[in-house]
């Protein structure tokens, strides 16, 4: 499984992009946002189909919300929410039939399956949570007390914001990468019926991996932006 490789020069730097990852990455949000206008444009107080379904989904974040953080949440659902619905489609991209798109260079396969774009969305909840606890707690958030017992914790709450990221980011690639080279050696050993057993336990680990990632991401921010006891 070989990613689709452009080479550029930028500011006198050789820089490397995987294209298939961009352009898949890109086809998930732009299908999202294109879903989201339509689910919204006719909004009415006795909800349709589509609306009671939208409707559905977000409580689905709003009771998870309630759940993990009792206090004030309604600004962080926007994120939480975003997170998995992308998360979600972007695994299951990587079960449908795009690899009967051949292209010179790798493949069209599941974005989540790029190290780059899990790490750059573990980044933005690191410095989402950071942000809000900033926010919430001023300086005490990096320093509690000015002691040594608090300069020691302070050191270990910043070693966590180093490990935090990293474990979102290689969990979810691992997952989704194993599960694809799977499916592909699936595929080269009995291409009509092996696959298809491991595809739909695919689909399983796609919800599961994107709850994980938003059951930690709302674990985090309500560590920094809950009271201390």
């Amino acid at each position: 499984m070989e990613h689709w490789l452009y080479t550029t020069e930028i500011a006198g730097h050789s820089m490397t992009f995987n294209l298939d990852t961009i352009f898949t990455m890109w086809f998930a949000m732009g299908v999202l946002i294109l879903f989201a206008i339509f689910a919204t444009r006719n909004l009415s107080i006795v909800p349709g189909k589509l609306q009671a379904f939208c409707e559905s989904i977000m409580g689905f974040f709003w009771s998870t919300m309630d759940t993990m953080m009792p206090q004030k949440n309604k600004q962080h659902v926007p994120l939480v929410a975003s997170l998995f619905l992308f998360i979600v489609f972007a695994n299951l991209m990587g079960q449908l039939p795009l690899r009967l798109f051949h292209l010179k260079s790798g493949e069209l396969a599941s974005p989540t399956n790029d190290i780059n774009l899990t790490a750059a969305m573990a980044v933005i909840v690191l410095i989402y949570y950071v942000s809000a606890g900033i926010m919430k707690k001023g300086p005490k958030f990096f320093l509690h007390e000015l002691s040594f017992t608090g300069i020691v914790m302070s050191l270990v709450e910043l070693l966590e914001m180093v490990t935090r990221p990293l474990s979102l980011a290689i969990r979810l690639f691992a997952n989704i990468f194993a599960g694809e080279i799977l499916v592909t050696i699936a595929l080269s050993a009995c291409a009509y019926f092996a696959p298809l057993p491991i595809m739909l336990f695919e689909i399983l680990v796609a919800f599961i991996q994107a709850t994980v990632f938003m059951m930690l991401t709302i674990a985090y921010i309500s560590s920094a932006t809950g009271e201390e006891h």
